[in-house]
């Protein structure tokens, strides 16, 4: 982001703290639309569509060399970003058995935090050479291509997730079962 404030939209520290807090916007408008949500259902639906958003947020912000564009950008890609970041979580941690939760989630953090510095390396590397525009927008491209992929393998994986859905009394057919038998009512999901 340094880089991007200095010498591709000529700012300084003040533009610096621009972008970051445009990022944050968008992140903090993520968080507040996940937590408006009243479940778990069809977040997993949710997951490649704030990539794709993320992702065409990263390939728009490489050709942007206007401080207010550049801001619109990336307020859509913090909320990418977080929606995806948090809807992932969430859905790895309620698929995930009790007693498995913590080992599960160490790798995923392992994972997410390992592979940052490496892709950070790689990213600063590639920019020395290509500049980071054309970084950032293959970075994009890259994981636009990986957004697509999920996409297509949702139905296999809500085959995988309904099971366990049902089993912790996620699903509604499930709800409405408990929601009959014990005369409670269940709040409609989204």
């Amino acid at each position: 982001m340094p880089v991007f404030a200095k010498d591709v939209l000529h700012g300084g520290p003040k533009t610096l703290g621009f972008l970051m807090a445009a990022v944050g916007v968008g992140a903090l408008v993520g968080t507040l639309y996940l937590a408006s949500r009243r479940g778990v259902l069809r977040l997993g639906s949710i997951i490649p569509i704030s990539s794709a958003i993320f992702s065409v947020g990263m390939i728009s912000f490489s050709f942007s060399n206007n401080l207010w564009v550049s801001m619109a950008i990336l307020v859509t890609i913090g909320f990418g970003f977080m929606v995806q970041m948090a809807s992932s979580n969430t859905v790895l941690q309620t698929i995930v058995e009790d007693d498995k939760r913590g080992r599960v989630m160490s790798f995923y953090s392992m994972a997410f935090m390992g592979m940052t510095p490496l892709g950070s390396l790689a990213a600063g590397y590639l920019a020395n050479i290509i500049g980071a525009p054309k970084t950032l927008m293959i970075s994009g491209i890259f994981c636009a291509l990986t957004s697509v992929l999920f996409a297509v393998r949702i139905p296999h994986l809500k085959n995988m997730v309904h099971p366990i859905y049902e089993k912790i009394s996620i699903a509604p057919e499930v709800a409405r079962s408990i929601s009959a038998a014990t005369g409670l009512t269940v709040p409609p999901e989204d």
